[in-house]
């Protein structure tokens, strides 16, 4: 048997269906051609209110490309997503693609007798659930719809959303762009999902929420046995890009990732989706507010500057406010309202709670901030409704520190769904986020993804406004005949150096047409199912990476597999 998992094998691309040899990009680099399979080059453009800038990847980062001539690119995969656009855009039900076993690109999709969804389908590039033909689309009003959007002339003609059909770099960027805005978020938030999915390889410790890309992949006609792939999509301010390279679509994603960083990281993220009101100081009365330094008594109304807030106790606290603050009296007692951007208020609560460090402990924060206020909050106007306190969460009553905000921006639109979410700064419980543990792990080196799964192991990240249903469809009845026989299994396994057994057991999810695979980051098993005997075979040998992670042994096929047996077919 063979078996796909993160912690042993290098990740392998599937190639969605027989592409065809184009040329390599239709790159005009000079005499130094398509630079990536020799140099590991790749190439990154976005456009911004109409132009398009190229720049060049490597090990040293980011660099302009100068005298490249802009390149052409089959579209591949991210046909897809422009039909998923168009269906959000017209809201146009499309019902789910039901798969029966008759089409291997079914493979993509879902089991014999099982059924994918409009997102789902869209992560996995399913692309049997997007045919024009299986949607009953019209082709004139499919060109209607674009022509009156302004996009290039190719996305027009229904007939050309094929894999092969090869575009300008700047034209695939200008149809992006032609996306209208409701469409172009709920493409965006869907897209994250591509990021979050167990066979993304940990993409998201990357990206977090700044980018959001359908990838593509296709085989490289100048390398036998190698392959170009990248990304298409936006970023989180908006603006469309597009990534190619040498490999699938996914690890050129993943090799990118450090020369994008700086980039991305100072990019200006929009803070205006979503609105936060919160009602500061709620457990602590207020006596008076302050102008300093003149501690002059407040005037009702909006705050703008520094002020001190006295409270019945006799105690006081200095804020500041620009605007985003007000001073109201509410049944003769003053109280501070203030209405804040999503991003504004998380990293608010980030500096409260914990601290912008360790990194991957703030970004983990920031999340489960995020988190809290989605399933806690109430939803006035459009906007969460939530009080500061300790009862709820603290608010900082200042505007935020620049590293706070930046962790706040890199998780932006990233929530866990499937779980309530809690955090405590030190209490260490299941279904609790304790900042000291977290702290501890993000210096043992564990990234924010894993330090909330390890947290809240039946939860699953996603944006905060997809429509995507948890990613982990729960196996409860093979999560509890684990749970009978890691006992049974003890004393054989004891005895095999490297074995440990997990202080918690893994939560287990169906993969659906995907191979049973251990997802170590989220401590979780990924299998077919549990009834059958291979399927309790595929099962043990899962637990086994898992529990021999860290140790060589974990990347031994052959010895797991014959443990897996054994456990199944003379201990069990």
């Amino acid at each position: 048997m063979e078996y796909r998992r993160r912690i042993s094998l290098p990740w392998r691309p599937a190639i969605r269906g027989a592409i065809g040899v184009f040329g390599l990009l239709g790159l005009v680099l000079g005499a130094s051609a398509w630079a990536a399979p020799q140099a590991g080059n790749t190439l990154f453009a976005t456009r911004d209110q109409g132009q398009t800038t190229l720049s060049l990847l490597d090990l040293q980062g980011m660099q302009n490309a100068n005298g490249v001539v802009m390149p052409s690119a089959p579209l591949g995969s991210v046909w897809k997503l422009f039909v998923y656009g168009y269906l959000v855009a017209q809201r146009k039900e499309s019902g789910d693609y039901q798969c029966h076993g008759k089409d291997r690109e079914e493979v993509y999709c879902c089991e014999p007798g099982g059924h994918i969804g409009r997102e789902e389908a869209l992560q996995r590039s399913c692309g049997l659930y997007f045919e024009p033909q299986r949607l009953s689309l019209k082709t004139q009003s499919w060109q209607n719809f674009w022509r009156e959007r302004g996009a290039p002339e190719w996305l027009q003609q229904l007939s050309r959303l094929r894999e092969d059909t090869r575009v300008s770099v700047d034209s695939l960027l200008a149809a992006l762009d032609a996306f209208p805005e409701e469409a172009r978020q709920q493409s965006a938030q869907t897209l994250l999902g591509v990021l979050t999915r167990p066979n993304a390889g940990g993409a998201i410790e990357a990206y977090g929420g700044l980018l959001r890309g359908k990838t593509w992949t296709m085989p490289d006609p100048q390398h036998p046995g190698m392959h170009l792939g990248g990304a298409a999509g936006w970023l989180a301010d908006g603006r469309p890009f597009w990534l190619g390279g040498t490999g699938a679509g996914i690890e050129v994603l993943r090799k990118a990732a450090p020369a994008l960083q700086d980039y991305l990281t100072q990019m200006h993220v929009p803070d205006d989706a979503s609105c936060v009101e919160v009602r500061f100081f709620d457990r602590y009365p207020l006596s008076a507010v302050l102008s300093m330094p003149g501690r002059e008594p407040a005037k009702p109304g909006r705050l703008e500057g520094d002020f001190l807030a006295v409270f019945t106790k006799g105690t006081s606290l200095p804020f500041s406010a620009h605007g985003e603050l007000r001073l109201v009296r509410e049944q003769g007692a003053w109280v501070v309202r203030g209405r804040l951007g999503l991003n504004d208020y998380v990293a608010r609560v980030v500096e409260r709670e914990g601290s912008s460090q360790p990194q991957a402990a703030a970004q983990a924060l920031a999340v489960a901030a995020r988190s809290y206020l989605v399933q806690q909050a109430e939803r006035r106007a459009g906007c969460y409704v939530i009080r500061d306190s300790s009862a709820t969460q603290r608010v900082g009553p200042r505007p935020p520190g620049r590293a706070a905000r930046q962790i706040a921006d890199w998780s932006t639109d990233l929530v866990l769904r499937g779980a309530p979410v809690r955090y405590h700064t030190d209490r260490d419980a299941p279904g609790i986020l304790s900042w000291r543990r977290a702290r501890e792990q993000a210096e043992q080196g564990l990234g924010f993804e894993r330090i909330l799964a390890q947290a809240f192991p039946a939860a699953s990240l996603g944006g905060i406004a997809s429509r995507q249903e948890n990613d982990c469809v729960v196996a409860t009845q093979a999560q509890r005949w684990l749970k009978d026989n890691v006992p049974r299994w003890r004393n054989r396994l004891e005895r095999e150096e490297g074995y440990v057994e997990p202080e918690t057991l893994p939560t287990i999810c169906l993969t659906g047409a995907e191979r049973p695979f251990a997802d170590t980051d989220r401590h979780r098993l990924h299998v077919r199912g549990w009834a059958s005997q291979e399927d309790r075979i595929a099962l043990a040998h899962e637990y086994l990476h898992l529990a021999f992670e860290g140790h060589p042994r974990a990347y031994d096929e052959v010895l797991v597999e014959r443990l897996a047996r054994q456990l199944i077919m003379e201990v069990h």
